[in-house]
């Protein structure tokens, strides 16, 4: 988890972003979320439409991390139709990182916007040099009800021309869609001016159903 300084909530509390999700099964979708940091943590209001699976869904949610040498970063989620969600991590380090995750909902219809699944637990180990790239891998595995889905992310950021920054993030996923068991792999590609920001992504098998999922963000920070 990548989380707001406080100086950096200050300069910049909000961030918009608006999305265009081209799925191949399924149509279009767009969505659209509004994010204030502060000292008080991440809060979030969005709305998720895709007219073709006639799906409206709002969501908020919250989160934050804790402590210094080691943090704890909890965070929970609300949605319309009476979802709810939550999670907890844990990492300690400073140029070296490691931690761990664990997420848990009530199980009630979500569009699952991240990818990941919102029932796992996760490792993550990662580099964050001072003036260098910084490098994650992560591992995101379901413990509910399709243990044998999994997700693993190489994520890679760095400076490329004064404040501007470069991230990319590589997907490797496995597991079973309906009955056919896949490995499949996805990319994100995300460019950061000071103010304003895109990113490209493409889902195979997007939350492990039979959609391959195209998605471009657009953002602001003010």
């Amino acid at each position: 988890m990548l989380c707001v300084t406080p100086a950096q909530a200050a300069d910049d509390p909000f961030k918009l972003t608006a999305g265009y999700y081209r799925m191949s099964e399924n149509g279009g979708g767009v969505d659209v979320n509004l994010r204030h940091s502060s000292d008080y943590g991440n809060a979030w209001l969005g709305v998720f439409r895709a007219p073709t699976l006639d799906v409206q869904q709002w969501r908020g949610g919250w989160d934050r991390s804790f402590g210094e040498t080691v943090r704890l970063q909890p965070s929970a989620q609300m949605a319309s139709g009476g979802f709810v969600g939550g999670s907890l991590n844990i990492e300690t380090g400073g140029t070296w990182v490691a931690g761990a995750g664990f997420g848990r909902t009530n199980l009630r219809p979500y569009y699952n916007l991240n990818f990941d699944p919102n029932d796992s637990w996760s490792l993550l180990v990662a580099y964050r040099g001072e003036d260098g790239p910084s490098v994650t891998a992560s591992y995101i595995r379901d413990n509910r009800q399709n243990p044998d889905q999994q997700h693993f992310h190489l994520t890679v950021r760095s400076h490329v021309s004064g404040s501007d920054r470069l991230t990319g993030d590589l997907l490797y996923k496995r597991g079973l869609v309906e009955g056919k068991r896949i490995a499949r792999t996805g990319a994100t590609v995300t460019y950061d001016w000071p103010r304003y920001f895109v990113r490209l992504a493409y889902d195979p098998y997007s939350n492990f159903s039979v959609d391959n999922v195209w998605r471009l963000s657009v953002g602001m920070r003010f």
